[in-house]
């Protein structure tokens, strides 16, 4: 009994603790949306901001941790790359385009290229 409780303490006082650190202005993002991110990027003393654009092929975790994995291809060559949402580094989020996937984890657009990596559009 006494194990229980400090476990639901521990979850409260964590989730507390988090609750700080956690941005609320992130969009409802989902796997297949086209996404472009505003990604910090240091240079010498002087910081700009770079643009990201690509498909979210995965997410994982939950609250603090939450990451998404974005793919684009750039010059016949796909680059991955993983964001924490909840960095400071994630200036903006802005969905270019939504589609309609029954996967999870969208790992197969590994072995495509061209037009094969096309996704069917998703309209609200």
């Amino acid at each position: 009994m006494i194990k229980e409780n400090l476990k639901i303490n521990k979850h409260a006082i964590l989730k507390k603790v988090e609750s700080e650190y956690l941005k609320l202005d992130i969009p409802n993002v989902r796997i297949g949306d086209t996404v472009r991110l505003g990604v910090q990027i240091k240079e010498g003393e002087k910081t700009r901001t770079q643009a990201y654009e690509g498909v979210i092929i995965s997410k994982k975790n939950t609250g603090l941790a939450k990451t998404i994995t974005v793919r684009r291809v750039m010059q016949g060559i796909g680059i991955e790359r993983c964001f924490l949402l909840n960095s400071p580094k994630i200036s903006s989020i802005e969905i270019k385009r939504s589609s309609k996937v029954r996967r999870s984890k969208l790992y197969y657009l590994r072995q495509l290229s061209g037009k094969a990596t096309r996704l069917k559009e998703r309209f609200n």
